[in-house]
């Protein structure tokens, strides 16, 4: 047999090397020489070794450092603020604009931005992290800070420039913090705490005044602690803020909070009641049809902690009530009771009322049901305005402040037949 001849020419071989072979090649090479080096210097590797260390532990530190200082790891975010009951003449001054508008539900607040009440104007404010502001008639407010960091760490601030305000703080995380301005002091408020602030420039009076929680008030490098019912006052020109001890409000007790009252015939005289206070030498029961007291049907003084009141028509009311101590001095407000007088056919028949499940729109809440035909539908006091011809209803609330509340749907006939449903909702 002949063997094959080669061709003339050039000729290529390869070997086929694999990226895991390469890789192998290497770490053993770098294994081989950290071996050759700790046997010729060992003591220079030792302190190599516990410097890369203490490197990597720096880094980690750093890195652990930034996660838990929101500061370093993220930047504070402004935030908005919203009304959430308004009542008589307010107005706004946005934070970029010289002129005025008119308070509305759907204008946010924010950083900079300039709340007044006039005379017979209040307002009630909500916050992100659930602080509460209720600014009362002829009051300024500007917001200081609204914001929040990537840790839902919150701060918000306040500045009351006159006029007098009553705001709640929510659970907040640990980090957060709300405050409240007043003529050079800043009050801290704890979570889950209430209280009342007064600024009267003209008069140079100041106070703030705790009816829940803890709220610290720093002035002038002074601090000062107040819990239940304490309360600080100073003068522009005073040193010291003074501390004292006030008197709490009673708690009411009747009528009771959102309750329906039934009346046959002419109106009956209507009794209030309340707790009665240890120290207290006489109360003042207000009653009005506005929540806001802007204006008052019944303002009277008694010396025992309940009293009747006649002339009541029918309709919605909220009152009120306050302790006064021996020297004249009148506590805070109590907690506003509503309640409404409905009139009541004497066959005491009640009629059909179905009420489907509430859908949640923020704070407002979008509520239908049916009821019979040619009756009337009242929503925690307010009439609903459309009723279809087959007795069907369809209703959106007024915003509604964060947390708990009862809503009391009431459905009357011609005849004097009524029902009354309640449902409590948490508004978050």
């Amino acid at each position: 047999m002949v063997a094959p001849i080669r061709k003339p020419g050039i000729h290529i071989a390869w070997k086929t090397v694999t990226y895991r072979s390469v890789a192998l090649t290497i770490l053993l090479g770098i294994l081989i020489f950290f071996i050759s080096l700790r046997l010729a210097f060992p003591q220079f590797t030792e302190n190599s070794l516990r410097a890369a260390d203490g490197f990597g532990m720096r880094v980690l530190e750093a890195v652990a450092g930034a996660a838990s200082h929101p500061a370093k790891s993220g930047t504070m975010n402004s935030q908005q603020a919203h009304f959430t009951a308004l009542d008589g003449t307010v107005r706004v001054k946005k934070a970029n604009s010289s002129s005025w508008s008119t308070a509305d539900y759907s204008l946010p607040l924010e950083k900079g931005d300039v709340v007044q009440t006039s005379s017979e104007g209040m307002a009630k404010i909500v916050f992100n992290d659930g602080t509460n502001y209720t600014v009362k008639q002829d009051s300024l407010i500007v917001i200081e800070e609204n914001s929040a960091n990537d840790q839902q760490q919150t701060s918000v601030a306040v500045t009351v420039s006159t006029g007098t305000v009553d705001l709640a703080t929510a659970t907040y995380s640990q980090g957060s913090k709300s405050q409240v301005i007043v003529a050079g002091a800043t009050a801290s408020l704890a979570p889950e705490s209430a209280a009342m602030v007064h600024n009267d420039p003209k008069s140079d009076e100041h106070e703030i005044v705790v009816k829940k929680g803890t709220t610290d008030i720093t002035r002038n490098g002074e601090t000062v602690r107040l819990a239940d019912w304490e309360r600080v006052s100073f003068k522009d020109q005073s040193v010291h803020m003074a501390k004292s001890k006030q008197i709490g409000p009673p708690t009411p007790i009747s009528p009771a909070n959102m309750a329906p009252m039934f009346v046959t015939g002419e109106p009956k005289p209507v009794e209030f009641s309340w707790t009665p206070m240890a120290n207290a030498k006489g109360y003042r029961l207000r009653i009005s049809r506005n929540p806001y007291f802007s204006s008052t049907i019944v303002d009277r003084s008694v010396k025992t902690a309940d009293v009747m009141v006649s002339g009541l028509e029918q309709g919605a009311y909220y009152w009120v009530v306050q302790s006064t101590d021996a020297n004249g001095k009148e506590s805070v407000e109590s907690e506003k009771n509503r309640f409404t007088i409905i009139p009541k056919g004497r066959d005491m028949e009640a009629i059909s009322l179905d009420v489907d499940p509430f859908v949640q729109h923020g704070h407002v809440l979008e509520m239908t049901g049916k009821t019979e035909a040619g009756a009337r539908v009242m929503v925690n006091g307010a009439e609903v305005p459309m009723i279809n011809n087959d007795g069907s209803f369809h209703y959106f609330t007024p915003p509604l402040s964060a947390g708990e509340s009862i809503i009391t749907i009431t459905a009357q006939n011609a005849k004097g037949g009524v029902n009354t449903l309640q449902k409590k909702v948490v508004i978050q």
